[in-house]
């Protein structure tokens, strides 16, 4: 037992030194979360299908399998669709890959916190809704893994006496729907909202927003190894990691914890968006099962993540000072100079050279409160 609080206190301790120091983040430019990139065998299948989130085709391009090989390591040919989510071009698009033959199975529908597991989340006006369908669609045996929607108070402003029919409890109601090819995490707001944290599109027809934060389940040795997020790519740790678990409502609903489970949590968020963040969950006690040799380019669902900067070459610089593996700069599929990063907790980043977007995002994350 003590051998084992010295391990944990040693992987907490390392990152609270490391990722504290807030003067060490160089000034990169860089985006939140750009793009989640998805995997699959049949294109016009997922572009319907996301396309009942809002989600719409702006760009397409193909590769050809040398194509591939030189910028993912791929061998195989692709038709790729970058899709986004109303007028929202400066983070949470979708970039759908095609493969003409995939080269496995991918992480797959598996239980939640699965290493290797990615999650994208999308804020909604209507998550029961969104349960029923999903329910509806497990009924029919289908792949579909929905929780069920809890109500927490991250802002933690509700007080049981003050609150009541006239004074209205002021949070967030959020699930998970685990899936065979992509992992959704919904939420919807009352009592307030965040401008720049989810834009709801009137033409979507399931009303959900755009990318707003992407959840990693990973394996690490220390949780130092995701310092080069800050320090390579210039993200800011929102706050020292935490050991969380059962006891807070909405991590215990999403990841379907079982009484005295935990695992760490550590969150990263762009100096230059408050919205694209990266949230990152290690098992702590408890075994689950290592699917992350298939978290990889050229398998289904969701392999990859991008950023964009406009110090494309500074940052290529940093990644290799920081001795991460890394491809050379080279035009990617749709003609942008870019270069493809894998981490140490085995995340794949592509990093591309982007000056401005037309949507301008929010820097001051700021909450409004609202008569609902």
């Amino acid at each position: 037992m003590k051998m084992r609080k010295a391990f944990l206190s040693s992987l907490l301790f390392g990152l609270v030194i490391t990722l504290d120091a807030q003067d060490s983040i160089p000034a990169t430019g860089i985006s939140g979360v750009y793009e989640v990139v998805v995997g699959t065998s049949e294109a016009s299948t997922a572009i319907q299908y996301f396309g009942e989130f809002g989600f719409k085709v702006v760009d397409s391009a193909r590769l050809t399998a040398a194509q591939a090989a030189s910028l993912y390591q791929v061998p195989v040919g692709a038709r790729v669709y970058r899709l986004q989510n109303g007028k929202i071009d400066s983070h949470g698009l979708l970039r759908i890959i095609e493969w003409d033959r995939l080269l496995g199975q991918g992480v797959g529908y598996t239980v939640p916190e699965t290493v290797g597991q990615r999650l994208s989340v999308m804020l909604t006006k209507d998550i029961m809704r969104l349960t029923d369908i999903y329910q509806l669609l497990r009924s029919k045996q289908e792949k579909w893994l929905p929780t069920f929607p809890v109500f927490d108070d991250p802002l933690r402003i509700n007080s049981g006496a003050e609150t009541g029919f006239y004074r209205r409890p002021v949070g967030v109601r959020e699930n998970a729907v685990y899936g065979e090819f992509f992992n959704h995490v919904f939420f919807q707001r009352y009592g307030y909202t965040i401008p720049g944290y989810g834009t709801i599109d009137p033409s979507s027809p399931l009303q959900t927003s755009e990318f707003t934060h992407h959840d990693f389940c990973i394996k690490v040795d220390s949780m130092r190894q995701l310092m080069y997020l800050q320090t390579a790519f210039g993200l800011k740790a929102e706050r020292p990691p935490v050991i969380d678990g059962d006891n807070n409502k909405g991590p215990k609903a999403i990841f379907l914890m079982p009484d005295g489970y935990t695992h760490f949590y550590q969150g990263f968020v762009s100096p230059n968006n408050i919205c694209g963040k990266l949230k990152f969950f290690m098992a702590v006690n408890g075994d689950k099962p290592d699917a992350s040799s298939k978290q990889r380019l050229g398998e289904p669902g969701i392999t990859m993540h991008t950023f964009y900067t406009p110090r494309l070459q500074f940052v290529y610089d940093l990644v290799k000072r920081h001795g991460l593996q890394s491809s050379a700069i080279t035009k990617n599929e749709f003609g942008e100079l870019s270069f493809v990063v894998r981490g140490p907790e085995g995340a794949t980043w592509q990093l591309i050279d982007k000056k401005n977007t037309n949507h301008q995002p929010l820097t001051i994350l700021s909450t409004q409160f609202t008569k609902d």
